[in-house]
């Protein structure tokens, strides 16, 4: 399974290096969500004092936003402007687009179609040495809802859209072959079910954790304002943005009785949208009129 805590997986590398997760908020990917859910919409400039300032109330020292900024300029995730003494920032055209383009993908609820029972499978061979396009290559697939039955073989129940397959022109050009077969069901002993190649019961789990963390503050969000409300927005989303990444969207027949991703996107669209409100008020207060928080739905129908 992958990384729950790695975001180029998450949001794959297409020229925007956008930072890798941790087991805790990073102040990178921190920065990242903040401008994201307040100014993808638009790409809205904010004050550099403003970021620093948000950056704070979720813990970050006066230093370590700073350093932050500067990281991700670097790396061609925000770009800067200077008007006298006063610096701004905001995303650039290609994390803006990877961020969009990922939150509709990540946040669209679970496909509901009949399965014709196919599998899609992808045979690979790359030269051992050659890590970088491994790791791409695996990167592209998992983030196409694919995992490793075998070594070298990745399959997925789905069939390749047109846009998946324009992402594997070039990767491991004359070493990937696509197939779309029925499996032969040869015994347990002998075969294995490429059902397998998913830990359901693991992914299960991590939602279940979602929606025990999450569920008792469903009841107090019109309660929740200021900074408070802006925190908890992020963490939710932190969190959650996670979970469907682990989740392939396997058809209904393939997953246990009572799959909880449903039950988990709602408590998290509940939450997301119902501080949407609050948390924007506080942005405004702190980095002015230029933000806007925008919807599950809203997000899912592109910005």
């Amino acid at each position: 399974m992958t990384s729950p805590y790695d975001i180029e997986e998450i949001f794959p590398d297409d020229g925007v290096r956008l930072p890798r997760r941790q087991s805790g908020g990073s102040p990178q990917g921190l920065a990242v969500t903040l401008l994201a859910d307040y100014t993808l919409r638009d790409r809205a400039w904010l004050p550099t004092g403003a970021l620093v300032a948000l950056l704070g109330e979720a813990g970050v020292s006066h230093a370590g936003a700073r350093a932050t900024i500067s990281r991700l300029a670097r790396r061609g995730v925000l770009e800067g402007s200077r008007r006298g003494r006063t610096s701004s920032y905001r995303l650039t055209v290609g994390a803006a687009a990877v961020l969009a383009a990922g939150g509709r993908v990540i946040f669209a609820p679970a496909p509901d179609y009949e399965w014709d029972r196919c599998w899609t499978l992808i045979a690979f061979t790359l030269p051992q040495g050659d890590v970088a396009g491994r790791r791409e290559l695996r990167g592209k697939l998992r983030w196409l809802g694919c995992a490793p039955l075998y070594d070298g073989l990745w399959i997925s129940p789905h069939d390749l859209t047109g846009e998946a397959r324009s992402q594997l022109v070039g990767l491991a050009s004359g070493a990937l072959t696509v197939f779309r077969a029925r499996h032969v069901d040869l015994g347990e002993s002998v075969g294995r079910d490429p059902v397998e190649a998913w830990d359901t019961a693991a992914i299960a789990e991590r939602y279940d954790a979602f929606i025990r963390r999450w569920e008792p503050v469903r009841g107090r969000v019109g309660g929740i304002t200021g900074a408070e409300a802006v925190r908890t927005r992020t963490e939710v989303m932190d969190t959650y943005r996670r979970l469907p990444v682990l989740d392939p969207g396997l058809p209904r027949v393939l997953l246990p009785p009572d799959w909880p991703r449903e039950p988990a996107r709602e408590l998290f669209a509940a939450l997301y949208d119902g501080l949407a409100g609050a948390a924007e008020d506080h942005v405004r207060e702190v980095a002015g009129p230029g933000v806007r928080a925008h919807t599950v739905a809203e997000l899912v129908a592109g910005l």
